[in-house]
């Protein structure tokens, strides 16, 4: 918890604006390779399975080092730590079963998600666009279950099964990069006029 609640920072929220947009733009990539090529070529699928926490990890890690570091950042830290880690499970799921794979992405989704909404719950009083960010985690955490109820399903999974999660992820970050643009843009034209 912080122990006071600072104004908002200008260019905090610059920052964030240009790391939602990069989050967006990354799963939009992410989704047009796992449709286009991931799902009909399971070697490039795979490795898009590993990419996604991997690139999730380094992220954390990019946002945290422009807002004080991963130990001024403790869900930001672990989100990173445990990011990392289910890259190198995915891989190792990957030699087990698409099911165990996606039962390794579920457990991620659940444990990111609710890391994400404690670093959007931190920064509420400081940056915008935050509850959009609470939203994503708490959705992130809901797809988790339900990435377990389809890898006990039985229906053919791959790549694009993580695809929809994806979607949903880069709109909640598009969403709020649009929400500080539109908030920064209000902040400069009162600088301005005043």
């Amino acid at each position: 918890m912080q122990a006071a609640n600072p104004a908002p920072d200008r260019s905090s929220n610059q920052w964030l604006q240009t790391y939602y947009f990069l989050r967006a733009g990354v799963s939009i990539i992410w989704i047009a390779l796992a449709v286009v090529v991931g799902k009909h070529d399971p070697a490039i699928g795979a490795v898009l399975l590993v990419l996604y926490p991997a690139w999730d990890a380094f992220a954390n890690y990019l946002d945290a080092r422009k807002n004080g570091g991963l130990g001024s950042n403790p869900p930001q830290m672990l989100n990173f730590i445990v990011s990392a880690i289910t890259a190198i499970a995915i891989g190792w799921a990957l030699t087990i079963s698409m099911p165990a794979t996606i039962q390794v992405f579920g457990a991620w989704a659940i444990f990111a998600g609710v890391l994400q909404l404690a670093t959007a719950v931190r920064r509420w009083k400081t940056s915008g666009g935050q509850w959009v960010m609470i939203l994503s985690g708490a959705q992130s955490a809901a797809a988790g279950a339900i990435f377990f109820q389809r890898a006990g399903s039985g229906m053919p999974l791959d790549v694009t099964t993580v695809a929809p999660y994806a979607g949903v992820g880069a709109a909640y970050f598009l969403i709020s990069a649009i929400w500080l643009t539109v908030k920064n843009a209000r902040q400069r034209s009162k600088l301005l006029a005043g």
